[in-house]
C-alpha cells in the first residue's frame, strides 16, 4: 500500500474503561473508529468526561487500550510504549511547563528536541551551525526570543514557552501532532498568539494534526475538519466547506440532536 493510500492515524474499535467492575466503572472510550488523511487537521470539542483528551492519551500511549488497534502511518503501534511512540508523535499539553525544561536554556531545550529518539552520547553539545538554526527557527515565532537563546525557559511567560514546547514538538517533523487544549492556561490574546503560531507550524511542515479544545470558536476556525465527542464516542465528523459554514449556534443544535442532551460546558460556551 503507498504512503498516499495510508490513513496517518487510524484508530480501529478502540476502548478504554477506567475502574472497571467497581461503582466507579467508567467507559471513556467506546469502540471508536478514526482516520485521518495525511495533512489533516482536526478539531476535537465535546462536554467533560467526552473522551476528548483519553483519544489522545490513548494514541500517544499514556496506558494501554482494552480493545481495538492503533496505527500512524501504516504502523502498529498499538503495543508500543510511550516512549516509543515518542518517535512518531509531538505532544504538546495544558500546562505549558509540561513540555519544556525551565532549568534549562532556550536553545538548550532546542538540543534535547533535536535529539529525540538518537541513542544518548557524549555529542551533547550544542555546534555553532545548530545554534544558528535554533536561532532561525525561534525567530519565525515572532516573540523576540532569537536575541534571548541562553535564557532559562522557567523565565518566560506562559504563552512564550507554550509556543516553544510547539516549536520542540514539531522540530523533527513528526507524522502525528496532538494538541491537547493547549491554549486553555492561556489569556485570550496570547492564547490566539499560539494558535496563528500552531496554525504556521501545521501547514508549514505539512503536519496531520489532532487539536482537542474547549473553544467552539476556535474548533470551528481552525483545521479542516472537525469531530463531536460524547460519552467515548464520535457523534459527529464535518470536513471542508460544510466546516467553514459552522456556527457555534449550529455545533450546540447539532450537539443537542445527536446526544439527546444540551451541551452543558461553560468554556466552550464563553470560549
Amino acid at each position: 500500500m503507498s504512503e498516499a493510500q495510508n490513513p496517518m492515524l487510524s484508530l480501529k474499535g478502540v476502548r478504554k474503561v477506567f475502574f472497571p467492575g467497581t461503582v466507579n466503572e467508567k467507559i471513556a472510550l467506546a469502540g471508536v473508529d478514526l482516520d485521518l488523511a495525511p495533512g489533516d487537521f482536526v478539531t476535537i470539542i465535546g462536554g467533560n468526561g467526552a473522551g476528548k483528551s483519553t483519544m489522545l492519551n490513548a494514541t500517544a500511549g499514556v496506558w494501554p487500550i482494552d480493545e481495538g488497534t492503533i496505527y500512524v502511518d501504516g504502523i502498529n503501534i498499538t503495543k508500543l510504549s510511550e516512549y516509543k511512540r515518542a518517535k512518531y508523535i509531538g505532544r504538546v499539553f495544558q500546562d505549558p511547563v509540561t513540555g519544556t525544561a525551565g532549568n534549562m536554556q532556550i536553545e538548550e531545550n532546542l538540543a534535547l528536541a533535536a535529539r529525540r529518539g538518537e541513542r544518548r552520547t557524549l555529542r551533547w553539545a550544542i555546534s555553532s551551525k545548530e545554534r544558528n538554526q535554533f536561532r532561525e527557527l525561534v525567530a519565525t515565532l515572532g516573540l523576540g526570543l532569537e536575541n534571548r537563546m541562553t535564557t532559562k525557559v522557567g523565565l518566560l511567560s506562559g504563552g512564550q514557552r507554550q509556543a516553544l514546547t510547539l516549536l520542540m514538538a514539531t522540530l523533527k517533523q513528526p507524522k502525528l501532532l496532538l494538541l491537547d487544549e493547549h491554549t486553555a492556561a492561556l489569556d485570550p490574546k496570547t492564547a490566539a498568539k499560539v494558535l496563528e503560531i500552531s496554525d504556521s507550524l501545521i501547514e508549514k511542515n505539512k503536519l496531520t494534526a489532532l487539536m482537542v479544545t474547549h473553544n467552539m470558536k476556535d474548533a470551528i476556525t481552525h483545521g479542516n475538519r472537525l469531530i463531536m465527542m460524547h460519552e467515548g464516542r464520535i457523534i459527529f465528523d464535518v470536513a471542508g466547506e460544510e466546516k467553514k459554514k459552522l456556527t457555534v449556534e449550529m455545533l450546540m443544535e447539532k450537539f443537542s440532536q445527536t446526544s439527546g442532551t444540551d451541551f452543558a460546558n461553560d468554556r466552550a460556551l464563553l470560549g
